[in-house]
């Protein structure tokens, strides 16, 4: 074991800890190296989400003096930002256990800071926070959430005044200004009372009222409201605010998985609390058989994302993507806005690199500009803020099943990404259609794209160097061809460069420098290369297209694009 973790160890031994960490960091130093080395190895540092670990003791590990000397470093980067001002933030929760707890905490130092604190009151969904930093005219939010990871995992997302989640260079800074923290004792812990606020009710209301008015269709809903609809919030923060915004656009017949409605941070009907797994909708599926619903949703813990299933052509219910539920919120979007007359030629929609190209395709379709940015929806907002008062973003979204429609909240947003699904539904029903009608309607009309996504694990500080050597190969070495297709373009986002291998021509990448690698076959097959930001683990996003001419053949291409997927995995020695 190196010198420099235990010196770390000692550290938390000697500062002005509790007791019962002191005893518990004893322990690892007596009993366990290996646990010791994981909870010490490194500081936790922002990702794509922000400050996610595990919970426990130490220095990679989310517990009070973490999230204080993050806290710490975030309000001494706020005064300085803002000097002379009264800086403001707004802090919410999800339902994980120790949430309430680490909000409470933020709260604590934010406050000991002379920082004025706007903390709801109750678990919230992170749009929310969102909202309310904009709403307050805050200068920063938190809110304390891991998304769908699993239940030994808490998080700590900071937001910007623009309501969008750090970047560049903020996140860093805030970072530098925790490494200047020279120990716990740095971390003032002692709460002002006067600088907290309670919030919950007011926010709510404006934020319904928001959600309620970005409604495109209120008479197709009116005479479709007794749309079957079972809703799932996986325990989580969804469980208030989705209904009742169904229920605000005129939707009547919601019906909830009520073992799931309970609040538990301990997710104790599902294995994961991810609407991305498949297992984690056996429930809200097994209720839709029953009942017979057109559709199914479920969101995440803290409510920004949301899964969907529904029946396909032949009754049975199927689990739709992130890249498919997006085609068809775009394509509805985007129609009814053309249908109306209120399309404009300053409209614009957002995708991350790693999303379906059939977004491109809707969105050259209704001549809509569309961008693509890295990803993390902390860069869709970063967009929408720069061309804000010039363009109008209508949509956005990506293939990990975060949406957002509308700009009043800067992240995605599964509350009402819920309403505009349902909205959608309603629409195919007023076509006696289903939703599943509607995703073949898609591909017909702009192309049939399919993607397929592969994460493979690399836990601990092993895996991490692991992740890091796959990486450097494949940007040392790149292949020239994959799956008997030769390779015609690479995209290295981290060296900001295109190369079209066959003329060796270059160009800059405009976006902001991100450890990335994207393969383009002679096909136009994207695969993209990743490490998770937020996860241990190195992600392979497969993209291929072909054309669908009529619903009958569905079947025989969706094999034959699936097969194309396979090989292309196997060549490449991932399977």
């Amino acid at each position: 074991m190196s010198k420099e973790i235990i010196e770390k160890a000692q550290l938390w031994l000697m500062g002005t800890i509790d007791p019962e960490t002191k005893q518990q960091v004893q322990h690892l130093i007596e009993n366990d190296i290996h646990e010791l080395t994981e909870c010490f190895y490194r500081n936790l540092e922002f990702g794509t989400g922000g400050l996610r670990g595990i919970m426990g003791v130490g220095t990679n590990r989310m517990n009070k003096y973490t999230v204080g000397m993050a806290t710490q470093g975030l309000a001494n980067y706020m005064k300085k930002t803002y000097p002379g001002q009264k800086v403001k933030a707004a802090i919410a929760f999800d339902t994980r256990n120790n949430s309430r707890f680490f909000a409470e905490v933020t709260a604590d130092v934010l406050s000991a800071n002379d920082i004025e604190v706007y903390l709801f009151d109750d678990i919230h969904p992170t749009p929310l926070l969102s909202f309310a930093v904009r709403e307050l005219k805050c200068h920063t939010g938190i809110v304390i959430t891991a998304s769908h990871n699993p239940k030994e995992y808490n998080g700590y997302k900071v937001y910007w005044s623009d309501g969008g989640q750090l970047i560049a260079p903020h996140d860093k800074n805030v970072i530098n200004e925790v490494n200047l923290i020279n120990g716990l004792n740095d971390v003032n812990f002692n709460k002002k009372k006067e600088n907290i606020i309670n919030i919950g009710k007011t926010i709510d209301e404006a934020y319904v009222a928001k959600v309620k008015a970005a409604s495109l269709s209120p008479a197709i809903i009116k005479q479709n409201n007794g749309l079957k609809i079972v809703y799932t919030p996986l325990h989580g923060t969804g469980v208030h605010l989705v209904p009742r915004c169904l229920k605000e656009y005129g939707f009547s017949n919601i019906i909830p998985v009520e073992a799931q409605y309970i609040s538990d941070g301990n997710f104790p009907t599902v294995e994961y609390p991810n609407p991305e797994e498949a297992k984690a909708l056996n429930l809200a599926i097994e209720k839709a058989r029953a009942v017979n619903a057109d559709i199914v949703m479920a969101t995440d813990p803290d409510a920004d994302r949301v899964g969907v299933a529904c029946k396909n052509d032949k009754g049975e219910f199927i689990l739709l993507n992130g890249n498919q539920t997006a085609s068809v919120l775009i394509h509805y979007i985007l129609h009814t806005l053309n249908e109306k007359n209120e399309l404009k030629n300053n409209n614009f929609i957002v995708k991350t690199i790693v999303t379906t190209e059939l977004l491109a395709a809707i969105a050259r379709y209704y001549k809509v500009e569309i961008y693509d940015v890295l990803t993390g929806f902390k860069y869709i907002a970063d967009l929408i803020k720069k061309y804000e008062g010039q363009k109008q973003f209508i949509a956005g979204g990506e293939e990990s099943y975060g949406y957002l429609i509308g700009d009043f909240v800067r992240d995605k947003d599964a509350v009402i990404s819920c309403c505009f699904i349902a909205e959608a539904a309603a629409w195919a029903a007023s076509q006696n259609k289903s939703f599943y009608d509607l995703l073949l309607d898609v591909y017909m009309q702009y192309g049939f794209y399919k993607e397929h996504l592969l994460s493979i694990t690399k836990k601990g500080r092993e895996g991490s160097e692991e992740i890091a050597l796959m990486m450097q190969n494949y940007r040392n070495t790149p292949p020239t061809e994959i799956n008997g297709l030769k390779v015609t373009e690479i995209y290295d986002y981290k060296n900001s460069i295109t190369t079209k291998l066959a003329s060796g021509v270059t160009s800059v990448i405009d976006l902001p420098k991100s450890d990335v690698l994207q393969f383009v076959l002679a096909d136009d097959t994207k695969i993209t290369i990743r490490p998770s930001g937020t996860e241990p683990k190195i992600k392979f996003y497969f993209s291929v297209k072909a054309q669908l001419n009529s619903k009958a053949d569905f079947d025989t291409v969706n094999l034959l694009v699936d097969k194309r997927i396979k090989d292309i995995i196997a060549s490449m020695k991932l399977s």
